[in-house]
């Protein structure tokens, strides 16, 4: 009796594993050269999260502004993007675009790729 309670109790344990490690499968963080060969000159979606103002200072070539800051803005604009396809997100470090990322996954995204760096690492030589 005690081993199979063992047993269930691993079992339970090995399952609490696995799903742990895929909440975020449908979220890969890239880096620039990742972004330079899947993005650059490919039909992609490519979004900026940054506010307007950022945006219009500089972006990556291609690239669409959702401003994450603006909610509603934001959650109106997802609903354009197609959600069979990649989509890339980027801001200036990386956390408002792991924001974004989450939020797309939250709507039925499952190609998710957030570039992790940034624009600021973009702009590095």
């Amino acid at each position: 009796m005690q081993h199979i309670f063992k047993k269930g109790l691993y079992l339970v344990f090995f399952v609490g594993i696995l799903s742990c490690q895929s909440q975020d499968t449908t979220i890969t963080r890239v880096d620039k050269e990742a972004i330079k060969a899947e993005v650059i000159g490919k039909d992609v979606q490519l979004v900026d999260v940054r506010t307007p103002e950022e945006y219009n200072a500089g972006h990556i070539d291609d690239a669409i502004n959702f401003d994450l800051s603006n909610r509603s803005a934001f959650m109106k604009q997802v609903e354009t993007l197609d959600k069979d396809q990649p989509v890339y997100v980027y801001c200036l470090v990386g956390s408002r675009s792991a924001y974004a990322a989450k939020i797309l996954r939250s709507k039925g995204f499952t190609k998710i790729y957030d570039y992790s760096g940034g624009y600021n690492d973009w702009m590095k030589n």
